[in-house]
């Protein structure tokens, strides 16, 4: 078990990600937050030894992954529809980026997944097939044909 003062570090570090990404997946913010406090809470309950600061954010990303599927794939939420079908962009989000934003979280969550971790997380696709046990040939091709749907729906140039 960890110290209140390790888990409050923790969360400065990683609540952003852990916040976009449970958005990107679950699209709500209510249940963003309750995994936000699942993922920390099993954070405060760990006993896991991290090698250094990329090993601590690969396992954040990890379990909640993790977690969101959990929650996705729950009795409760299955037998459930949801209230609200469009996800509120903060006001301070630009026009294009709001464009942007809704085309990546309309994607198919296969595709958005990859798409959050490369573009919005910085990793690469050997990195992305660690951290979603996939094939690194499976991350390049899911890559591409979001990169293919992205441009279809904001209307990209098709020889870039």
């Amino acid at each position: 078990m960890r110290s209140e003062q390790e888990t409050a570090e923790a969360i400065d570090r990683h609540a952003d990600m852990v916040r976009r990404l449970c958005l990107i997946h679950l699209k709500n913010q209510a249940d963003s937050e309750d995994v936000f406090q699942t993922v920390f809470m099993k954070y405060a309950l760990s006993s896991v030894v991290f090698e250094n600061e990329e090993h601590e954010k690969a396992w954040f990303l990890r379990v909640t992954i993790n977690a969101c599927r959990d929650l996705l794939r729950s009795f409760f939420r299955s037998r459930t529809v949801p209230l609200e079908e469009l996800i509120e962009l903060p006001d301070e989000t630009s026009g294009d980026s709001r464009e942007v934003l809704r085309a990546v979280l309309e994607l198919p969550d296969k595709y958005r997944e990859v798409v959050y971790l490369h573009y919005f997380e910085g990793y690469t696709a050997p990195e992305i097939a660690g951290l979603m046990r996939k094939n690194v040939n499976t991350v390049y091709s899911l890559l591409a044909r979001a990169k293919k749907l992205l441009r279809g729906r904001l209307g990209g140039d098709e020889d870039a």
